[in-house]
């Protein structure tokens, strides 16, 4: 996707004709990064200018086009005009320096630098920048690991040889570059033999996105390994620090950072004819969320134990917290199975589970800080997005919320159980701290949930692009990456979406080449059905039958009566039942209504 059809800055005034386009396809052109910006142009200029000046930019003719790498653009504003015979263009670019943020808001302090841990020798500044690596690695015949390649010594004899997707065949050998972007450390892998002007590369770039959920202020580690599947078959590979949940979970920074690698690999090896998102659980909702805020960046996605968002997800989470201490309080008996039908999960392992990752309550907790991270900062979820929500804001809120309803409704529990349960759960502090009385949460920060997108709502790109969703079932262990997820994500997204889910798929079923194969085919091919697979691997594409087979189970707030979209923050009220007044003095929800401070996602490309 070309990023100048997106911004709109691309200028024909009267004079200039029209039949000459100049346009920027490194990213948008409002957005450029780092000085320099990759040009296409419908026929070669006979000249360039940059700002007044004339610079020296060199044309290659790619297909019908023509592209050529300027550099020396200043900070702000640039203008670039261009002459091709008779025929002018003129074209405004926005650059920002590769180091600062471009729209996540500033710069989150203080932030531990970690280059040298990546092997990339020590920081160079306080923007944790370093030097940039190129290695070569090659993979040997019959051998399953790359190995080292010198590309000034004698080149060893058992280089194996690949065939790519577009039937070139070529020696397996990769071009592995890290270094840093935007804060982060990024590695860019693709199929390339040195002896050779150009790599051996399909035109696909795969980007993956790497899981958990975390508070930042440090660079994080990157594990960067080559996936030889992908490289054979000649697809590009690139991955950042700052595009893993766990080292920061803020998708806004994600998307920007995504932004910026990609830029910078567009520069240097042109323009993907698709760049295909990948990775799973954190790693999907970068994904879901980046289609949505920011489409144009990813062309088609694959998430796999997935979850929509992380916002709306964090209330059942940290109620695991809030039932577990008020299961060891209680003065009644309370069986697994009836901690089960409360919690909504699959099973009380999963609330089990949940805690002892410390994501109930850590998410709310303050002093949820990895252990590099400086003392007395503030590691909440809210406090890691305080440029998209503000800083120290409470985002959960449980006033209302009839816990057990679900499980009261069927039996499952007594009248006096669920009477006492909703009596002393309790709540959390603006520290993330146990406390007795429910919560309440910040209005405004409610509303910058919903407007700034980070509730998934199946906006931007999300329900356009294709999507393959890998669902495999691991409910009946207590896993937290339980199936109804992908069943919230659907009812959110809309019937309407380019959208197939795997349950239970082979580990060998290549879900990027699948939807590769559905871009490249302009729709879905007719053969990619949605499907669940046996144990025995025997495939399934009755829907119900699969439903039969994998059931979804729910969450806490979905087993107190919410719907299963499951994106209401905080419920409006209604008047508690008369024996129950006590126990909900405020009233209980109400989820005919719409959620407080729910209000329409406020568009793409939005700035902090």
């Amino acid at each position: 996707m070309k990023f100048a059809c997106l911004a709109g800055l691309l200028i024909a005034p009267v004079g200039f004709a029209a039949s000459f386009e100049l346009r920027v396809i490194s990213t948008r052109p409002d957005m450029v990064t780092g000085g320099d910006a990759l040009l296409e142009a419908d026929t070669a200029p006979s000249e360039i200018r940059l700002n007044g000046q004339p610079v020296m930019v060199p044309f290659r003719q790619s297909g019908t086009k023509w592209t050529g790498k300027i550099d020396g653009l200043r900070p702000g504003r640039n203008r670039i005009t261009a002459k091709a015979g008779k025929q002018k263009a003129r074209l405004e670019i926005i650059n920002h320096p590769a180091t600062e943020p471009v729209f996540s808001g500033p710069h989150q302090k203080p932030f531990v630098c970690q280059t040298e841990a990546a092997g990339l020798g020590p920081a160079l500044d306080e923007n944790c920048s370093a030097k940039t690596q190129i290695t070569w690695w090659y993979k040997p015949s019959g051998g399953s690991a790359f190995r080292p390649l010198d590309p000034d010594k004698p080149r060893p004899s058992e280089i194996e040889s690949t065939t790519t997707s577009d039937g070139k065949s070529v020696p397996f050998i990769v071009r592995k570059e890290m270094g840093t972007i935007n804060r982060a450390i990024y590695g860019i892998a693709i199929l390339h033999d040195p002896a050779q002007p150009a790599p051996s590369w399909n035109g696909r770039l795969i980007y993956n996105f790497g899981g958990g959920c975390r508070a930042g202020y440090r660079q994080g580690p990157l594990t960067f390994n080559l996936n030889a599947g992908l490289l054979a078959r000649g697809y590009a590979h690139a991955a950042s620090s700052l595009n893993v949940l766990g080292n920061n979970c803020n998708d806004v920074l994600s998307a920007e950072t995504l932004m910026m690698v990609k830029e910078h690999f567009i520069e240097r090896f042109g323009a993907p004819r698709f760049t295909i998102g990948s990775g799973s659980s954190g790693g999907s909702i970068q994904q879901h969320l980046i289609a949505q805020n920011y489409p144009g960046l990813l062309d088609g996605i694959t998430p796999t134990s997935s979850y929509p968002d992380v916002v709306s997800v964090a209330p059942g989470v940290a109620d695991c917290a809030l039932l577990d201490r008020a299961f060891n309080s209680s003065k009644l008996s309370w069986t697994d199975e009836q901690k089960t039908a409360v919690s909504g999960y699959p099973t009380w392992a999963t609330c089990a589970r949940w805690m002892k990752a410390g994501y109930s309550p850590g998410w709310l907790r303050a002093s949820y800080c990895d252990d590099s991270t400086p003392k007395g900062t503030r590691c909440g979820l809210t406090d890691n997005m305080a440029n998209l929500f503000g800083a120290g804001r409470m985002i959960f809120d449980n006033t209302g919320v009839q816990y057990g309803l679900a499980a009261l409704q069927s039996g499952k529990i007594s009248r006096e159980q669920f009477a006492e349960l909703n009596r002393i759960i309790g709540g959390f502090d603006r520290d993330g701290n146990l406390v007795s009385t429910r919560s309440v949460a910040d209005l405004d920060a409610l509303r910058h949930a919903y407007r700034g997108g980070r509730i998934n709502t199946g906006g931007g790109d999300l329900a356009r692009i294709p999507m393959i969703d890998g669902r495999p079932y691991v409910d009946p262990t207590g896993d937290i990456h339980d199936s109804f997820r992908t069943g919230t994500t659907a009812e959110r997204i809309g019937a309407g979406a380019q959208r197939v889910v795997f349950t239970n798929p082979p580990r060998e079923l290549g879900l990027q080449i699948l939807i590769d194969q559905w871009l490249t085919n302009g729709s879905k091919p007719a053969e990619l059905v949605s499907a669940c697979w046996t144990q025995g691997g025997e495939k399934i594409t009755d829907p119900a039958r699969c439903a039969q087979m994998f059931p979804p189970a729910a969450d806490p707030r979905i087993a107190a009566g919410a719907p299963s979209r499951n994106d209401i923050l905080k419920c409006a009220l209604r008047p508690a039942p008369e024996d129950l007044r006590g126990v909900f003095p405020a009233g209980v929800c109400d989820y005919s209504k719409p959620g407080i401070g729910k209000e329409p996602f406020a568009g793409p490309w939005r700035r902090y």
